[in-house]
């Protein structure tokens, strides 16, 4: 069993619980749940640096990257750094994030934010909506192409933007459709968790013009980038580098500044 079926055993349990606590016809009465979303993938389209900055406290790969941060210091100070967007990793078994950092996330800044989840039921994406989210991650590796179309065409009728997550080209294949918006590519290996960017250039000219590419994983410097720009991609999703810092949002806008010099 592959850390990544653990994480989805687990959270099938997770979910089924939540939805008994808290029913679906309650999520939409959330506030939140009116507000117009800001677009991700148009603020990628139109940048030139594609920064999309995490904040994750500890993953499976790393265990502890920074538990001492508070998350509205992380999201005004992303803002600040004139990154595109933020993504929020609301798993707590595995990540040690939760839906409380969405909120808080969502209350501090007015970026794109995404909710980084194992999203296995449609009830996580009124969840999303519900906390704050303007974007949802949708990963091949766990869904079925009918999941993957039910999914993404219900999050674009809630008005979510949609980052598909492939990590090879039978997943990319079978996930193409209308309703995504970008489409991720992880760049690491989730058997035995190496990092290589070479399957980001390998992905990209598989991937259709029509979405927005994205580089995910073992992205940690201004050079990375540079490597990949030629591939057409517009987006970088860049966790532990910015949040193993005291101060993620200057370690971001320094980052910014050398990848536009």
């Amino acid at each position: 069993m592959t850390i990544l079926d653990k994480i989805v055993k687990d959270k099938r349990k997770e979910v089924d619980l939540r939805k008994l606590l808290i029913p679906i016809s309650q999520l939409e009465q959330s506030v939140l749940f009116t507000r117009p979303t800001f677009s991700l993938s148009k603020k990628l389209r139109n940048s030139s640096t594609g920064i999309i900055a995490e904040h994750k406290r500890r993953s499976p790969s790393k265990s502890i990257i920074n538990q001492g941060l508070n998350v509205q210091d992380v999201a005004s100070g992303y803002e600040n750094s004139g990154v595109c967007g933020m993504s929020v990793l609301t798993d707590g078994k595995y990540f040690g994030g939760s839906l409380d950092d969405l909120i808080i996330a969502r209350a501090s800044c007015n970026l794109p934010i995404l909710r980084k989840e194992f999203i296995i039921d449609e009830y996580q994406i009124f969840e999303a909506k519900a906390y704050g989210a303007d974007v949802i991650l949708l990963i091949a590796a766990i869904l079925s192409r009918n999941e993957i179309k039910q999914f993404s065409e219900l999050a674009k009728s809630l008005d979510l933007d949609v980052l598909l997550e492939v990590h090879n080209e039978e997943e990319l294949r079978k996930s193409i459709m209308p309703s995504l918006d970008m489409l991720g590519v992880n760049n690491r290996n989730l058997k035995n968790f190496e990092v290589s960017l070479n399957t980001s250039k390998a992905l990209s000219e598989l991937i259709p013009v029509d979405f927005v590419k994205v580089s995910e994983s073992g992205i940690s410097s201004v050079e990375a980038i540079k490597e990949l720009l030629p591939y057409g991609y517009k987006g970088f999703l860049i966790g532990e580098n910015f949040m193993k810092t005291d101060t993620p949002g200057y370690s971001a806008a320094k980052f910014i500044n050398e990848l536009e010099k």
